[in-house]
């Protein structure tokens, strides 16, 4: 089976994956949400929450993941170089010009062809971390679209897709309610 990039999001009911100022403090950190996340898609937990939940779950979908600089920055703030180290890690960036950490690889240049690359190597599936504007700009390589939409609305924000005018059909394959409210939606292209 070849390598799909899951593009593995959390949204509020509006479309909003972080506020206006990368603020993501207003999405509800419930229990059940955290059990879904460990059980289903361990591996998009960042090195630093594993450690202050005490577990190492296995990769279960993914080895290898690309984010955006914006998606990355937070980690470097907190000093984690490595947000990611149980996975291969791709950071799409022109801002950060040296890898601070030998186990990130910056992209500089064309991240589809980057995606377009992994894909033709053997492994499990890519992560697609985020932002926003990354998304928008691999549109045409996410082969899976998996949201959590929380029963928050932000109101404005970075939007799931930053990108122009491009209608894209997929087609829902799951939805699942967590007690919480929030529901997880699972979408591949057609």
């Amino acid at each position: 089976m070849p390598r799909m990039l899951t593009y593995y999001i959390g949204a509020t009911v509006d479309g909003f994956i972080a506020g206006p100022g990368g603020e993501i403090d207003f999405f509800p950190a419930t229990q059940d949400v955290l059990d879904f996340i460990v059980d289903e898609y361990p591996e998009t937990l960042p090195g630093h929450v594993r450690a202050d939940l005490g577990i190492d779950p296995p990769n279960a979908r993914f080895d290898a993941v690309i984010m955006g600089r914006a998606t990355y920055t937070p980690a470097l703030d907190a000093g984690i170089t490595s947000p990611y180290a149980h996975l291969r890690q791709w950071v799409v960036t022109r801002s950060i010009t040296e890898s601070p950490d030998p186990a990130v690889t910056l992209v500089s240049a064309d991240p589809v062809a980057t995606v377009r690359e992994l894909k033709l190597q053997d492994g499990a599936g890519i992560y697609l971390a985020g932002g926003g504007v990354l998304a928008g700009q691999l549109l045409d390589e996410i082969d899976e679209l998996v949201v959590k939409v929380y029963p928050v609305v932000a109101g404005a924000g970075t939007p799931m897709f930053s990108t122009s005018l491009r209608p894209t059909n997929l087609t829902l394959v799951q939805s699942r309610r967590l007690a919480s409210g929030t529901v997880i939606q699972s979408y591949v292209r057609p």
